[in-house]
């Protein structure tokens, strides 16, 4: 069983989605979980989850795009905890959905900066911690399309390979220090992401968007964000302890066609 029995995490964009699930599941673990996201509702939503399931969370609000509240970020989990033993990097954005050459400069630089620049604050921040310490685990949220590229969503697909690049940059930096860093790469997962991007390609009818992802995929469905949960709990936990630098690929099969 994978076990993060007293560990402290944190979970960025964890107000829904995989970030939601992703808290519980480490909470389920035995990690006591700062929950953070710019959405407080959604927020304290999940630490009620987590607490009315016998678990200990505490909610810090937090947009990672900025470098003054991701350092608060990091130093009100200290002050709450006493310690941050592994953290699930996993805010982000879909961005626009056009073609490359009508993508809009502000929806560029807003993807940027949540998606890519926020991964970046946060890793640099929580490394500040752990490395003197020579222990720690990193997860970040990249997706398959870090792996591989899609129509109509350049800005998404920019900001997921340059995680994947941060990742094994910050990786190979910190493995002689005893800090792990990985990636997470889902692919279709049912999340209210998808679903409200589902809705913008095919209004009112975002059913056919979710047959074709659900054919993409040889296992014939789209992932639940519970299934990426359980990779992260096991990417921070001991038992990955040989795993680091690595994007781990969690989308039934859709980028071995």
């Amino acid at each position: 069983m994978t076990t993060l029995s007293g560990k402290i995490a944190l979970v960025t964009g964890a107000g829904s989605g995989i970030g939601r699930k992703s808290a519980a599941t480490l909470a389920r673990e035995g990690a006591a979980v700062v929950v953070s996201d710019v959405n407080e509702e959604g927020g304290r939503e999940t630490v009620d989850i987590i607490t009315g399931a016998g678990g200990e969370a505490h909610f810090i609000a937090a947009d990672v795009s900025s470098e003054e509240q991701v350092d608060k970020l990091i130093a009100g989990t200290l002050a709450q905890y006493g310690a941050l033993d592994c953290a699930h990097n996993n805010a982000g954005i879909g961005g626009p959905l056009v073609d490359l050459a009508d993508y809009p400069t502000d929806g560029f630089d807003k993807i940027i900066s949540i998606n890519l620049r926020g991964v970046f604050l946060c890793m640099r921040a929580e490394l500040r911690h752990m490395l003197p310490l020579g222990t720690g685990a990193i997860v970040n949220t990249a997706s398959t399309f870090g792996l591989v590229a899609f129509p109509q969503a350049a800005g998404y697909v920019a900001t997921k390979h340059a995680v994947i690049g941060l990742t094994k940059a910050g990786a190979i930096e910190s493995a002689a220090a005893g800090v792990r860093i990985n990636a997470v790469c889902p692919g279709a997962i049912l999340t209210p992401m998808v679903e409200e991007q589902a809705e913008t390609l095919s209004p009112g009818a975002p059913d056919a968007i979710f047959d074709v992802l659900n054919s993409l995929a040889p296992i014939g469905r789209l992932g639940q964000p519970q299934e990426i949960g359980e990779a992260v709990a096991w990417l921070l936990s001991d038992a990955a302890s040989f795993v680091t630098g690595s994007a781990m690929v969690v989308d039934g099969g859709w980028t071995a066609r």
